[in-house]
């Protein structure tokens, strides 16, 4: 079909050379023709629909942006060789030699224009910075092939990706790989909320969710101490207990969630109802930045910080938020302590799964490019905000990528939802919970 619209479209392109060259053909049917090509344009451009395997708008108007970049891109060098010759064999005047280059010029520009629009429509990896980049440089020639490769190269990854995610989602839909024996409880870390409008988990839960996975959160307030978010934790946990009618659930925390969850299951006689606890990227020895920044910072200011944080999410709807108490939960004095209180419990299996990042420019998250350095410097390899070593407790998963830009803190929970290269943040969450099914949890 695209051979085809890329004829018809080279044909819309050159009607005032078929005006000019056909004389000896009736007036009427070079009127028709016109006609004819006109709609088809039309069509090629706002009416034709594609066959995706993911059949939602989106997707449609994604797949058929790159198609529209594909034939505004392959009718270039065709074109250029018909006005070549246009101009060379056709004796025409100037004022027809100027509308034969005006007219493919213009539809050229529509067609693409259209092309960027409807990517833009489809896409969800596409981010500010490369719309920027796109509105700063489309008439920078040659800098603008570079741009729109780039932009386009992008959007096509992103679909290609979806696509074959859509299909392996179809041939796996009735095995419920993730439908575990337990419950499945995800706890988030600090400075976050389980608001519903902005899942902290990103794509994760409705993908678990889809392969036969019973999801709740433990909607532990943003920032406390791990011994008050802990409390809140249990109220949770009991709760789903309540409700689901299950003996046990499977938590999955990450950052100080994990912690918070250790505390409940060490210290709040939550033992007895959690069967395996997964961490990521939690810092069970805790963060040294934390203690380096605590010593730093001048008292006032950190006061001052707390405050403002204390006041936005209590309108936000924390009713106790406690900056100064969460962040101190996780220095490295404090969880030295801390570790002493709750010994791990024989009825519950750990694991815990650590990202790293390859340097401070791969952060998807910009505030972690700094932090980065400052651990990196004081700790080693680290994922912006915990360091390697301080995430291992129980069965230990480093996950790392082939990529520069690593894995860092917040793509390790899709906090973006942005597709990293060699790691499916979909993929990789299905993995754990198809492994806690497989063991019987």
């Amino acid at each position: 079909m695209n051979f085809i619209d890329l004829i018809l479209l080279l044909l819309f392109y050159n009607l005032v050379p078929l005006w000019t060259t056909f004389t000896s053909v009736p007036v009427a049917l070079r009127v028709i023709l016109t006609i004819v090509l006109s709609i088809a344009y039309l069509v090629i451009l706002f009416f034709r629909r594609e066959k995706v395997p993911l059949k939602s708008f989106r997707m449609r108007s994604l797949r058929r942006g790159l198609s529209l970049t594909w034939l505004a891109g392959a009718s270039v060098v065709p074109e250029l060789v018909i006005l070549v010759l246009y101009f060379i064999f056709t004796p025409r005047g100037a004022v027809a030699k100027t509308f034969s280059v005006v007219m493919p010029v213009l539809a050229f520009l529509l067609t693409f224009t259209v092309a960027v629009v409807r990517t833009a429509i489809g896409s969800k990896q596409l981010k500010l910075h490369d719309y920027l980049l796109l509105y700063l440089f489309w008439w920078a020639i040659p800098l603008n092939i570079f741009v729109f490769a780039h932009f386009f190269r992008k959007a096509r990854r992103e679909y290609w990706f979806e696509a074959d995610k859509a299909e392996l989602d179809s041939s796996r839909a009735e095995n419920e790989i993730c439908k575990t024996k337990y419950p499945i409880v995800m706890v988030h870390g600090i400075f976050f909320r389980d608001w519903q409008l902005f899942n902290y988990w990103g794509r994760v839960p409705a993908e678990l969710i889809r392969n036969g996975a019973e999801v709740y959160y433990g909607g532990q307030q943003s920032a406390r101490s791990v011994h008050d978010s802990a409390l809140e934790l249990k109220e949770k946990i009991m709760q789903v207990i309540e409700e689901t009618g299950a003996e046990k659930v499977n938590i999955i925390a990450h950052s100080k969630g994990g912690l918070d969850a250790r505390y409940a299951i060490s210290c709040l006689g939550m033992d007895k109802y959690v069967a395996t606890l997964t961490t990521l990227n939690t810092p069970h020895n805790g963060c040294d930045m934390v203690d380096f920044l605590l010593g730093k910072v001048p008292e006032k200011i950190a006061a001052g910080i707390a405050n403002k944080y204390n006041r936005v999410f209590g309108a936000l709807g924390d009713s106790t938020p406690d900056f100064m108490a969460g962040v101190r939960s996780l220095s490295a004095v404090n969880m030295a302590e801390l570790n002493r209180q709750m010994p791990d419990s024989p009825d519950v299996s750990y694991r815990s799964c650590m990202s790293v990042m390859k340097c401070a420019l791969s952060a998807g998250f910009v505030p972690l490019a700094f932090s980065y350095l400052l651990i990196k410097k004081l700790n080693g390899r680290n994922d912006g905000l915990v360091w390697e070593e301080s995430a291992r407790h129980g069965r230990y998963r480093l996950i790392e990528n082939k990529h520069l830009r690593g894995i860092s803190h917040g793509d390790v929970i899709d906090l973006l939802r942005e597709n990293v290269e060699d790691y499916d943040v979909r993929e990789f969450y299905t993995g754990l919970v198809a492994e806690l099914k497989s063991e019987g949890y």
